[in-house]
Formats: C-alpha cells, sequence, structure tokens
C-alpha cells in the first residue's frame, strides 16, 4: 500500500509513519511470546494493541488527506480491526489472569 502511495512529503511522511506502527505489532508479540515472565507477556501485548490502533489511525488520516481510496483501504482496515481484536482479548485475559 505505501510503496503505491502518490509522490509527496505528506505521502512519504504518513507512509513513513504507518510502516514504523504496523511493523512494531509483530516485533512486540514476538517479544511477548519470548518473554520471561507473564508480566513482560502483558506489557509487550499492549504495546502490540497500542501499535495496532495507531496503524489504524494512520490509514483513517490517509483516506481523510485522500492519499488513498477508501475502497482501496477497507480490506486492510477491516484486516486492522481483527488485529485490535484478537489483541484486546488477550490483554483482557491476561489483565484478568493478574488480578485473579
Amino acid at each position: 500500500m505505501v510503496n503505491q502511495l502518490p509522490k509527496g512529503i505528506a505521502s512519504y511522511e504518513l507512509g513513513k509513519q504507518i510502516i514504523r506502527s504496523s511493523t512494531s505489532i509483530n516485533s512486540n508479540i514476538v517479544q511477548a511470546r519470548a518473554g520471561t515472565s507473564k508480566a513482560d507477556f502483558a506489557q509487550h501485548m499492549c504495546i502490540a494493541l497500542k501499535e495496532a490502533v495507531e496503524t489504524k489511525r494512520w490509514m483513517e488520516m490517509m483516506i481523510a488527506v485522500n492519499l488513498i481510496p477508501a475502497k482501496r483501504a477497507a480490506a486492510l482496515l477491516q484486516e486492522n480491526l481483527e488485529i485490535i481484536k484478537i489483541l484486546t482479548t488477550i490483554v483482557k485475559k491476561v489483565k484478568n489472569k493478574q488480578k485473579g
């Protein structure tokens, strides 16, 4: 998606941000799975969730400023929402286990 953005400073900056936040999701999930404690796992999953929400925001911003058509981004936004739901469920379960 980022490679298909029109040339310009806005595309460059927003593209750069979406690459950072979206790749951070996977990095934090990998770190969570390799964590040394349940608290470490929870912390990295929380960060992954925050990065997924940030990625969603950058995509919405690209649509809002007409860098990508909403129809073209629809499938990616849907996939991102599913990732957010999965991570939210994981984070809630981990936090409930830590409380109980």
